[in-house]
């Protein structure tokens, strides 16, 4: 239960005072509440950082190739004339070591839409940054 609690006053930034005023409405006698939020007080920073380390984490892309498909005819169709965007993405997975690949079709139109989508992404990072 404490380990929740200290989590969650580093999570949201609480201060000593307020952890501890808290600490004593849940019926935590003020001589404990006084030490804990004492050890919490000196490793607070150390607490969020170790928080923000272990947080949710994705994959880091590695590497990506693409080529482009041109269908001229099919089987079905005599004459398609209709480009087809192969993207290949090597990503490092969750675990330590793993690599995963992804290939992904996208048609050029569809293709078009994820790229101006990225950039706007990447442009955002870029201003949080």
């Amino acid at each position: 239960m404490l380990s929740f609690i200290f989590s969650s006053a580093a999570k949201h930034n609480v201060d000593s005072e307020s952890l501890s005023s808290e600490l004593q409405q849940l019926g935590l006698p003020k001589e404990h509440t006084m030490g804990l939020c004492k050890s919490y007080e000196d490793k607070q920073s150390s607490l969020q950082d170790k928080l923000k380390e272990t947080s949710l984490r994705l994959g880091r892309l590695d590497a990506v190739s693409w080529r482009v498909d041109y269908t001229l005819s099919s089987s079905m169709l005599r004459e398609v004339n209709e480009p087809l965007i192969q993207l290949r993405l090597q990503a490092q997975g969750v675990a330590a070591g793993s690599t995963e690949t992804t290939v992904v079709s996208v048609p050029a139109d569809k293709f078009r839409v994820l790229l101006t989508e990225l950039k706007q992404a990447q442009s955002m990072m870029n201003a949080l940054q």
